[in-house]
């Protein structure tokens, strides 16, 4: 059976609303107060399987003559290749079917290699090559441009021909989890005679996902739309913080700096491209018609649901927004194309971020930038409190998934919480 049939049972019980049944198996790298060491696993319904204790104990094959899952990060499995990717799933799955003896009788070796989630540690999954923020949503780019420049010039010309990106930093993409600080920087607010150095007032989230580039090319290649699909090993989700009073400040004439580069988060599990290949729908109509390098044809986008929550500190969750990554303009494949059009190399390991992810209605903004028009319009929390943008202490969780036939196909979490400046 493909690892992707709905009828597909696991002997480890998994509810029916989990995000993690057999036809998922997001990877992950964790570690345990057992054994700090980190390694890969996938998550299946409440436990993480351990990938490098099945390996080593022969139920698995390995994929290379070094194991590629008793590694601190996904980058050695990607570096097998696609063909690769696919086997291991395959085998994967199988020692979970529900009428495979190998693990499910191994009570030993079983209870070694699955774990409660809640007991495990969870880790940056992919060291990162580069980051690659994208500004892919049409009714995103709108809203903003509409804010800063009015309706009639909401979208820049060159907006509609190509996607339009900046390289971000690698080295402040953290794990879900971690703690945000709130940055400093330049701020030049309207009444200031001169720019001030302080911590940001209006700090953002984007609601975004993560493309994981799983393969390299060299430097003056470049990849057609097909290629640039089959590059991608999986997605995550994302969210790239954002301090709008510095990047307001800083970002003309060259675009965003350390109005982001502060912090971005990313996801603990890697949902692999082959798990939502049933979730691939078409886009939205492209006019004008793309130049030929970025012309697509069939399914690139995913129909993947998502949700934005908020909680101040000490107080309850509040659902702020809904939205869906099959509303992006440009997909990832004309990205990652267009990304290397110029000769630019691709790296295993390359994190490239989709572009704030908004629908059509303000209940579906991915930004508070929107979803409080440039802080005018205040939200209101479960518990009565107000939110422009966000304050210290405050926790902000996205949350996406697919909807299978009786199963769902989820991307866990991408969490955060606000801490003050130093």
């Amino acid at each position: 059976m493909h690892p992707n049939d709905p009828s597909l049972r696991s002997f480890v019980d998994v509810a029916k609303d989990s995000g993690f049944p057999i036809q998922n198996l997001p990877y992950g790298v964790f570690s345990t107060t057992s054994d700090s060491r980190p390694r890969v696993g996938v998550a299946i319904g409440d436990y993480v399987l351990d990938l490098a204790a099945v390996e080593e104990a022969g139920i698995i094959p390995r994929m290379s003559a070094q194991s590629v899952f008793r590694q601190p990060s996904l980058n050695a499995l990607m570096a097998s290749g696609g063909y690769s990717w696919s086997i291991a799933r395959k085998h994967i799955s199988a020692i979970l079917r529900h009428d495979n003896a190998k693990l499910r009788d191994a009570s030993a070796l079983r209870n070694r290699a699955l774990i409660q989630l809640d007991k495990v540690t969870m880790h940056l999954p992919v060291t990162v090559a580069g980051y690659t923020d994208f500004y892919s949503s049409r009714e995103h780019a709108t809203n903003v441009g509409t804010m800063f420049r009015g309706p009639e010039n909401a979208l820049n010309e060159n907006w509609l021909w190509m996607p339009i990106g900046y390289n971000g930093r690698a080295s402040t993409i953290i794990v879900s989890g971690s703690p945000v600080k709130r940055p400093k920087g330049q701020i030049k607010g309207p009444d200031f005679p001169k720019p001030m150095f302080m911590p940001s007032r209006r700090l953002d989230i984007e609601l975004e996902m993560a493309a994981i580039v799983g393969a390299n090319t060299p430097v003056g290649s470049s990849l057609t739309i097909d290629q640039a699909q089959y590059s991608i090993f999986g997605f995550s989700l994302l969210n790239d913080w954002s301090a709008r009073d510095i990047q307001q400040w800083e970002y003309v004439p060259l675009g965003p700096f350390q109005g982001k580069a502060f912090a971005t988060s990313i996801g603990a599990w890697v949902v692999t491209t082959e798990a939502l290949e049933p979730f691939r729908v078409a886009g939205p109509k492209q006019e004008p018609a793309p130049l030929d390098y970025l012309t697509q044809t069939g399914a690139h986008n995913y129909d993947i649901q998502l949700e934005v929550e908020l909680t101040p500190k000490g107080g309850k969750p509040t659902s702020i927004s809904h939205s869906n990554f099959k509303h992006m303009y440009w997909s990832t494949a004309q990205q990652i194309a267009h990304h290397s059009s110029s000769g630019c190399a691709m790296r295993i390991g390359d994190v490239i971020g989709s572009g704030t992810i908004s629908g059509s209605d303000k209940g579906s903004y991915g930004s508070l930038l929107e979803l409080t028009w440039g802080g005018k319009e205040p939200i209101t929390l479960a518990d009565g409190a107000k939110r422009t943008f966000l304050e210290d202490g405050d926790t902000v969780s996205m949350r996406g998934f697919c909807q299978g036939e009786g199963y769902r196909i989820g991307l866990g979490e991408v969490t955060g919480e606000i801490v003050a400046a130093d």
